[in-house]
């Protein structure tokens, strides 16, 4: 047992101290950037919202972006359909920064490429596909929920101008892009239009670029230019256009009448009416008008609403509308025209010096034309106004025959008097020539006539056979007495000789009259006495 080795005793070792792992530094590391990133994504995520669209054409989820001045602001995320299934529900997420842009009036479209007002916009969207364009508005209260706009409006925002309302019976050729032209210069154009509420005509909204804005005032005139305006009067043809292309897409035009006096500049969204032409925007403004009924025996046909009334080369009035009545009592039809007159076209001839009073004027106007109507045989007439066409227009003139009538001021409308139309008047004498000449008897005056020329052709006949050789010879005698005459009047013909001498003598005597004039003037007693020698 004493072999055996002893061991030492055992004792409890100290227990060692863990080390850090390093290799847990990158997970770590990837757990704190992570949460960084989801807290920073919730953060800077913007909000929510949802636009509705008329179609989905070319929007697609997770893909079609929202951009404001072709910076991406947000995307789509996703696209349903409405509870009525007539609209498209697009739900938006926006950045954060963009929050501030959604905003009551802030405007989206679906960029697509399209043609308007003579320019082709979106053409970019045929490689990268459609997008959603944003025109920020100037409101302050937010929105989540927006309607789309159908058609991509004009951006001026940010553009030195002025906005202005312009309210037309209707769109006619003009569209969103349409220029807008002062002194045949392009310095706007159309931005958007509506329908008013009521129905009863058109507003366009237009931009005037800075400086021409401050041609702009408030008696400004605003008139279509689209097309081609062709006037043909006592002066020729005139071809009046904005540009080629007002030609094609359609315009607008403004100018202040040179009359209207300086105002200022007009104020923004303020509202113009627009007037059909420029001769139309032009012209003095018309007033308060008066209605009259016109009621004409003669056919209307030829005269339509807008026809003129004119007085004397002057329109006065405008032809409003015209149709046929019945009358139970007379058992007879009536063809009342209504027409409009404004006594404001006529001036007021006054004292000079003396102030003006348009309204005073007008009645005074007025009350004339009735008087002239009783007085003077004042009415109105139908008159052609143009052969090719057959157009008619009412003209109001003086008649001495017409019978003295007067206007029933109480009646609504009063009735205004007429008179025949020279025209009706000159068919009527045709018709009557006509009448008169199918009673002539054209078979017996052609019976007649041919007995005339028959007896005409005998006396012919006789004059050949018997007066003929007659003629002939008296005409070979004049010949033989001419030859005569001219040998004797020859210049070595014995006659003129005589003649000569003769004429010769002739002088000489009256040359020794008059000598002896001279001296019996100047010695009368030369015939008692005989004539002495003058004194030298």
């Amino acid at each position: 047992m004493s072999d055996i080795p002893e061991f030492p005793p055992a004792t409890e070792a100290p227990r060692r101290r863990q080390r850090f792992q390093l290799i847990w530094v990158v997970p770590l590391i990837a757990l704190l950037i992570g949460g960084w990133l989801a807290v920073r994504a919730i953060m800077e995520r913007g909000p929510m919202v949802t636009i509705s669209f008329a179609t989905a054409e070319g929007l697609e989820a997770g893909k079609t972006r929202i951009r404001y001045k072709d910076v991406d602001i947000g995307l789509v995320k996703e696209i349903s359909l409405s509870a009525d299934r007539n609209r498209v529900i697009v739900t938006a997420q926006f950045l954060k920064q963009a929050e501030s842009f959604l905003v009551a009036d802030t405007r989206f479209w679906v960029v697509r490429p399209r043609f308007s007002g003579g320019q082709l916009t979106g053409i970019g969207t045929l490689l990268s596909g459609a997008h959603i364009g944003v025109d920020v508005g100037k409101s302050t209260d937010k929105a989540q929920e927006f309607v789309g706009e159908e058609v991509a409006p004009i951006i001026t925002a940010g553009l030195p101008g002025r906005q202005y309302r312009i309210h037309a019976p209707d769109l006619g050729s003009l569209d969103i892009g349409s220029p807008v032209y002062y002194r045949r210069l392009k310095v706007g154009e159309v931005e958007a239009y509506s329908l008013d509420k009521d129905g009863s005509g058109v507003t366009l909204k237009i931009f005037i670029s800075a400086p021409y804005d401050q041609y702009v005032t408030p008696v400004t005139r605003f008139w279509n230019a689209s097309g081609i305006d062709v006037t043909l009067d006592a002066s020729g043809l005139r071809v009046q256009t904005q540009s080629a292309m007002s030609v094609l897409v359609g315009g607008l035009a403004f100018e202040t009448p040179p009359h209207e006096s300086a105002v200022g500049q007009a104020q923004a969204s303020a509202v113009f009416t627009l007037h059909r032409s420029r001769v139309e925007a032009m012209k003095a403004p018309d007033g308060q008008m008066q209605v009259y009924v016109m009621n004409f025996k003669e056919s209307l046909r030829g005269l339509s609403p807008g026809a003129p009334v004119d007085f004397r080369g002057v329109v006065v009035g405008e032809v409003l509308s015209m149709g046929i009545e019945y009358e139970p009592e007379r058992e007879w039809f009536h063809f009342p025209v209504y027409v409009a007159i404004y006594p404001e076209r006529i001036a007021m001839r006054r004292a000079s010096g003396a102030s003006a009073d348009p309204a005073a004027d007008a009645q005074r106007v007025k009350k004339g034309l009735l008087k002239a109507v009783s007085d003077r045989g004042f009415r109105a007439q139908l008159r052609t106004g143009n052969l090719l066409t057959g157009q008619l227009y009412v003209a109001l003139d003086f008649f001495k025959d017409a019978k003295k009538v007067s206007i029933n001021q109480s009646a609504v409308p009063p009735e205004f008097p007429t008179v025949h139309a020279s025209l009706e008047d000159l068919q009527a004498s045709l018709g009557n020539i006509l009448k008169n000449l199918e009673k002539v008897p054209f078979a017996g005056v052609a019976d007649d006539l041919r007995q005339t020329l028959q007896g005409m052709d005998k006396l012919a006949r006789r004059l050949e056979s018997d007066v003929a050789p007659e003629a002939q010879a008296a005409l070979v005698s004049l010949r033989q007495t001419l030859a005569n005459a001219e040998r004797t009047l020859a210049a070595d013909s014995p006659v003129l000789s005589e003649v000569r001498d003769a004429a010769r003598e002739i002088s000489r005597a009256a040359q020794s009259l008059r000598s002896l004039a001279e001296t019996l003037d100047r010695q009368p007693e030369a015939l008692l006495k005989g004539k002495r020698e003058d004194t030298p």
